[in-house]
């Protein structure tokens, strides 16, 4: 492999569409777009990708990379597709992105013809078998979906020219690891790899060598702001109690007066109570979960992107591969569990030039997980004081002043010259301009700051010295959770003997469903069966999704556990149990 990666020369002069040798269809697709010079990762790549080479690129979120890999597979496509199977496989960590990256590659081949399938859990497999029937160009699937279809003899890779992986270390976060190895190894041996990921841990390098052949490698680093400029993504945090976070974060978004904000929470539950608080505080919020139908986050999406929803409130799964052009904020409403969550969550803005704002609120215990966010990252994370009721009412002036600025500047005015005539005969002219500033004030904002109290301020406190405080390193475990109310048990047919490990049950539920794998509790792997335990508001969506498709290769009996908790279990003929 290649030790030393390509960076792209910041002095030389981009080059345009029309000199990376693209055909003319494609050109003419992204003229339509309104594409007029590639980003720094499409300029890099395109060459080397139309040649043929595998490629190793580390580009974050936003940054063009699907473009990328997309233009090359479509260029690369033969003439001549008599056949039914297809020219490409794109391998994506969540049916979100599987939708997204489908829907570039039809932009940007509709000329061309290019037949593309996305193929993920919670889709009726019927449609997908008609479509791999009638014969596909480009296959865009979930590692799970993807092998159920494999084992299932409907997804034949024998003539695939190029595979991607796209979002690889976020496959690998969500346990995809033994699907991506066993779809590989039904994929040619000749064979164009191409593999992209947001952060390169020792993992990813470990599977670049493995499968790629002399790659390409490429490193698009976040642009760094000039001396003396302000940050394209300023970064800050919150020191808040659990208790006091809700109104914390509506204090927040108040002073900041974001144009479109996501905040990220840890479970759905959780999206749920955040997105009634957060209307009740006059913010028109939408929930985006895996507990929602693929009909249900397109309309959420549309809303958001019509700008009639301007917070969303989100699982990282659910939100994961969205791209809304309007986005100016990122709310992490826990500190992640990992660095390499915090560095996807906050790629979501300040994308194409555009600026941005990241903010976290942390518990005190979670101090130093943000100093260890700041290690992995490289990059400065302020801690701030949470905004006083004073702070509040001094912004919403401002925002007063700038509407009635904004008014004076752009409004025809003139059909209420007459209100103002009539009442300045009666009234000093200033009062009158007093009471029409004081009735903008109250008309517009999202609520009065008569009740608002005051949320106490954290103050920092050194952690007590060899006293770990949180996530420390990429390589360590969390502690296993204790059993907790409000889950369930989810019975499902094979086991040991089947060579079923629990990251083959995780990867199985994390991609038919929308379930990440933090929320899967105790995993119990007995001979002939396993038992997994799961929150009981997914565990009706977790026994379908399951029953759709395959765990290493096999359809499995998928129930709830009638037979209360696994210690309570009488296992038969000597039936030995692991446990996760």
């Amino acid at each position: 492999m290649s030790s030393t990666p390509v960076l792209p020369d910041p002095s030389a002069e981009p080059p345009a569409f029309t000199e990376l040798g693209l055909r003319p269809e494609l050109l003419a697709a992204l003229a339509a777009l309104g594409y007029e010079e590639p980003t720094p990762i499409q300029r890099e790549a395109i060459p080397p990708l139309l040649s043929g080479r595998d490629l190793l690129g580390q580009a974050a979120t936003g940054t063009g990379k699907t473009a990328a890999f997309a233009l090359p597979l479509l260029q690369r496509m033969p003439d001549d597709r008599a056949g039914d199977d297809p020219h490409a496989l794109v391998l994506v960590p969540t049916r979100e992105l599987a939708v997204q990256v489908s829907e570039a590659f039809h932009r940007y081949g509709k000329d061309l013809g290019a037949r593309v399938l996305p193929i993920y859990g919670g889709q009726p497999i019927g449609r997908q078998l008609r479509a791999l029937d009638a014969g596909i160009d480009v296959v865009v699937a979930t590692p799970g979906r993807a092998l159920d279809h494999i084992a299932r003899g409907t997804l034949r890779l024998g003539n695939l020219a190029t595979v991607v992986l796209d979002e690889a270390d976020e496959m690998l976060d969500m346990g995809f690891a033994e699907d991506i190895e066993a779809i590989l190894e039904h994929t040619p041996e000749q064979r164009q790899t191409v593999l992209f990921s947001a952060t390169m841990p020792a993992r990813i390098d470990g599977m670049a060598r493995a499968h790629l052949s002399d790659p390409v490698r490429i490193l698009i680093a976040r642009e760094q702001p000039v001396a003396g400029e302000a940050p394209r993504v300023r970064q800050s945090a919150y020191l808040v109690a659990r208790a006091h976070k809700p109104a914390a974060l509506g204090r927040v978004l108040d002073v900041e007066s974001p144009t479109a904000a996501i905040v990220f929470c840890r479970s759905r539950e959780e999206v749920d109570r955040l997105t009634e608080t957060m209307n009740g505080r006059g913010y028109r919020a939408e929930a985006l979960h895996g507990g929602m139908s693929q009909e249900q986050r397109d309309r959420v999406m549309g809303r958001l992107r019509a700008g009639t929803a301007d917070l969303l409130v989100a699982t990282d799964v659910a939100a994961r591969g969205l791209d809304v052009e309007q986005l100016s904020h990122v709310v992490n409403f826990d500190v992640p569990s990992a660095p390499e969550s915090y560095v996807h969550r906050i790629g979501r803005v300040g994308r194409a030039g555009r600026e941005g704002v990241a903010i976290t609120l942390a518990e005190p215990r979670e101090h130093r997980m943000l100093k260890t966010i700041e290690r992995v990252t490289g990059q400065r994370i302020t801690i701030d004081k949470i905004p006083t009721v004073a702070d509040l009412r001094t912004r919403r002036l401002e925002l007063t002043q700038a509407a009635l600025r904004e008014s004076l500047l752009e409004d025809d005015l003139d059909p209420f010259r007459v209100i103002v005539e009539t009442l300045s005969d009666e009234f000093d002219l200033m009062e009158v301009a007093l009471a029409a500033v004081k009735l903008a004030h109250e008309a517009t904002l999202p609520g009065s700051d008569e009740a608002e109290e005051e949320i106490p301020q954290v103050a920092v406190r050194p952690p007590r010295e060899g006293r770990s405080a949180g996530y420390e390193g990429r390589g360590e475990r969390r502690p296993a959770r204790p059993r907790t109310a409000g889950t369930t048990q989810v019975f499902i047919g094979v086991g040991r003997r089947a060579g079923v490990r629990p990251q083959d049950l995780v990867g199985a539920i994390t991609g038919e469903t929308g379930v990440r794998g933090r929320d899967i509790g105790s995993i119990e792997i007995a001979d002939r069966f396993s038992l997994v335990e799961v929150p009981l508001g997914v565990a009706d969506e977790v026994i379908a999704g399951l029953r759709g498709s395959t765990i290493k290769g096999r359809k499995a009996t998928v129930r709830r556990d009638r037979e209360g908790r696994p210690g309570e279990r009488r296992f038969d003929d000597g039936d030995r149990r692991d446990r996760r």
